[in-house]
């Protein structure tokens, strides 16, 4: 017997693509993405330095309007949401939809050295980069050891 490691999410895409392509023969274009009704995770890049964390959020084709960053007990809570641009082609419908559209969410639990007064945010060419300073109090000290 082979073990085979089990990817869900490939399997309902399978799934999608298989309804999708039975509702393009009966030319009803295609049907409600599974996609489209979930809401995505932002992928994310975090760095440390020694004074402050950078958190970058990839959001392409989403308005500064529509992102939403706080942060609430030492959570960090990133939301936005991509618009449809609802553009139909002279023949009624699209003929592959792939780029996503509606709302997406990412939160971190923050470390305690961070100083969440001090929260930076900006937003360029599809990333939002979030930096939060350390609280000078909190940063590591190196100890020295001793041999005796």
């Amino acid at each position: 017997m082979v073990l085979r490691r089990w990817y869900p999410e490939s399997d309902l895409r399978r799934m999608e693509d298989r309804i999708d392509r039975f509702w393009r023969g009966f030319g009803l274009g295609e049907a409600v993405s599974l996609r489209q009704i979930a809401p995505s995770s932002m992928p994310l890049d975090v760095e440390e330095t020694e004074d402050e964390i950078i958190v970058r959020a990839s959001l392409p084709g989403v308005s500064p309007d529509d992102i939403e960053v706080t942060t609430e007990n030492g959570v960090l809570t990133i939301k936005g949401e991509s618009k449809s641009e609802n553009e139909e082609t002279k023949n009624g419908g699209y003929i592959i939809r792939e780029r996503r559209t509606g709302k997406s969410h990412r939160a971190l639990r923050l470390p305690d050295s961070v100083d969440t007064e001090k929260v930076e945010s900006n937003y360029q060419h599809g990333v939002l980069t979030v930096t939060l300073a350390k609280q000078p109090a909190k940063k590591a000290k190196r100890v020295e050891v001793r041999a005796s």
